[in-house]
């Protein structure tokens, strides 16, 4: 397969870039290189035989129009979006502009580009969505592909509004699509303003480790090189018009998650205090959800894939990355709104 991979400079991208490459896909990378994206990212296959990046903003139909042309894909694996709560609290319209306005744009262009090469049913539009788009849960039940939509912030509603335009564009125009909404990532090149690589980097720094509220919201964590297995598996084998629901089967108190983190760095690079006593609890973001978790009984069932990395593996497997990756992550401390409190202007 040659492979759009949109946003294939961020977190999950890039996963996805060099996952697909290791498959022996071929890819083409369109990312806008925004202040998420590192091309350090996919350093690894920028030389490989079947790889290409092009620069592009996903709004910008004659480069998307380009793009296409020229690279003729056999897939679409859409996962450029603005990402981060906290950011769209603060600044809303651009995850309207990315997520709404951006999908519509590459959906055109992906419908044009399928008409033109006479509408092959081999084609796939692979959108990757969130679980944040169901809202939230109580202490029990967990997400299934047929809960309905109940969005709380601007990033959950932004990307919900995106999930329903690709549904239409299937059902209206017929494109071929399959859509997945994933459980929280964690992994090698989180961008350093989400949780996790937040304790590491701010425990390391001797500085207090944030915690919002008391710290008993919930979410399932997936490892980011388990997600991109499980993307691929339903780009190639998943039901034409079918959403999947991709959890890591790893439920975990952020206060518990932050935890863990610490005892593994006091056991990794100890000093005489634990990194526990850094923890603080800071005042909670607005419209925090209390607790995500996801049935995973359909990709399970139909596709046979389940994840293959428990919590505590991969808590391991990205501490010993931050520790070993010193480089990358201090690069990205200068980038905006890097070790800033967002979230608060609501």
């Amino acid at each position: 397969m040659k492979i759009l991979v949109t946003g294939g400079a961020g977190f999950i991208g890039s996963a996805v870039v060099r996952q697909a490459i290791r498959d022996g896909h071929a890819v083409v990378n369109l990312d806008a290189l925004t202040y998420a994206a590192c091309l350090e990212n996919v350093a690894s296959v920028e030389d490989h035989a079947f790889y290409a990046f092009e620069k592009a903003d996903i709004c910008d139909a004659s480069a998307l129009k380009w793009i296409f042309k020229v690279h003729q894909p056999d897939a679409v694996m859409h996962l450029a979006a603005e990402s981060h709560v906290d950011r769209s609290i603060d600044g809303p319209g651009d995850f309207i502009r990315t997520n709404v306005e951006g999908t519509y744009t590459l959906l055109e262009a992906s419908r044009q580009y399928w008409l033109d090469m006479g509408r092959p049913m081999h084609f796939r539009f692979h959108h990757i969505s969130t679980d944040e788009v169901y809202g939230t849960l109580g202490d029990t039940g967990m997400f299934t592909e047929d809960t309905p939509y109940a969005p709380n912030s601007p990033y959950s509603a932004s990307k919900a509004s995106s999930d329903h335009l690709v549904r239409a564009w299937g059902e209206t125009y017929g494109l071929p699509f399959v859509l997945t909404n994933c459980s929280n990532n964690y992994g090698p090149y989180h961008f350093p303003e989400k949780l996790i690589p937040v304790v590491i980097l701010k425990a390391l720094a001797g500085e207090p480790i944030p915690v919002y509220g008391a710290g008993e919201n919930i979410r399932d964590w997936l490892y980011v090189e388990d997600h991109a297995d499980a993307l691929l598996t339903v780009l190639q084998h998943g039901v034409n018009g079918r959403t999947y629901n991709i959890g890591g089967e790893n439920e975990a108190k952020n206060i518990d998650l932050v935890r863990m983190i610490c005892a593994i760095l006091d056991e990794k690079r100890p000093k005489d205090a634990g990194y526990a006593q850094q923890i603080t609890f800071v005042t909670d973001r607005p419209g925090h959800d209390l607790r995500y978790a996801i049935d995973p009984t359909r990709i399970r069932k139909e596709l046979g894939w389940r994840p293959s990395v428990t919590l505590e593996e991969g808590l391991r497997k990205t501490v010993d990355w931050y520790l070993e990756n010193e480089d990358w992550w201090r690069a990205l401390q200068a980038r905006q709104g890097v070790g800033v409190r967002l979230g608060t202007n609501a």
